[in-house]
């Protein structure tokens, strides 16, 4: 099925959903609600339109439950879930199989952006509160803007952020050329989920 047009944009496996990671998808997600501590996975290919075949064949051949299926002007992206790790895993690799590819062959991400802003202005807070879907985020607080190519990466950073960290999960986009994160807290816990997000990025491996 792959050839010279296709691409394998993001595979990105997600052992375990921290709470609010998977709160916030739950706010956004239009298919099946994933909860704290199910496994997910996340593909992004182009052309968009592969995603409708590719989802077919994952949730007809395992008990993962099909969450997102998007298709935008360039990229098209799907997630998977389940309790069962094995279950996310075999979608995964059923997926692969039938495009004759491995992990190692998506796209290797990259960290376009990384901004710390430390002593948030309330002015600015209250323009940013207008856009985000998850937590408040209060004056006076530091803020982690991070920003990811391609787009679906962004959903593993957030999550093995909040892993290494106690912060706020304020917004997440994964749809369109980057993905982009805010979170918020004291500034020693921004600055260990910044870490905690760029090593998990930079550590994957993939086709520059």
């Amino acid at each position: 099925m792959a050839d010279s047009a296709f691409q394998l944009r993001c595979y990105s496996y997600l052992d375990r959903m921290q709470p609010q990671y998977a709160a916030f998808v739950g706010t956004i997600t239009q298919g099946d609600l994933p909860t704290e501590g199910m496994a997910s996975l996340y593909i992004e290919v182009a052309p968009g339109n592969e995603v409708f075949q590719l989802v077919d064949i994952a949730v007809k051949s395992t008990e993962a439950r099909p969450g997102a299926q998007l298709v935008e002007r360039e990229f098209g992206m799907f997630e998977v879930h389940s309790r069962s790790q094995a279950e996310v895993l075999e979608a995964g690799r059923i997926v692969l199989a039938r495009l004759g590819l491995r992990p190692e062959d998506r796209i290797k991400p990259e960290i376009a952006s990384v901004q710390v802003i430390t002593n948030v202005d309330p002015y600015q807070a209250q323009l940013l509160n207008r856009f985000r879907r998850g937590s408040m985020l209060v004056p006076g607080e530091t803020m982690l803007v991070l920003e990811c190519a391609p787009a679906a990466y962004i959903n593993y950073a957030c999550n093995e952020a909040e892993k290494g960290a106690s912060i706020k999960l304020l917004h997440v986009s994964s749809v369109g050329r980057f993905g982009r994160m805010w979170m918020s807290g004291s500034e020693a816990e921004i600055v260990a989920a910044r870490n905690a997000a760029t090593q998990a990025i930079e550590a994957l491996e993939g086709k520059e």
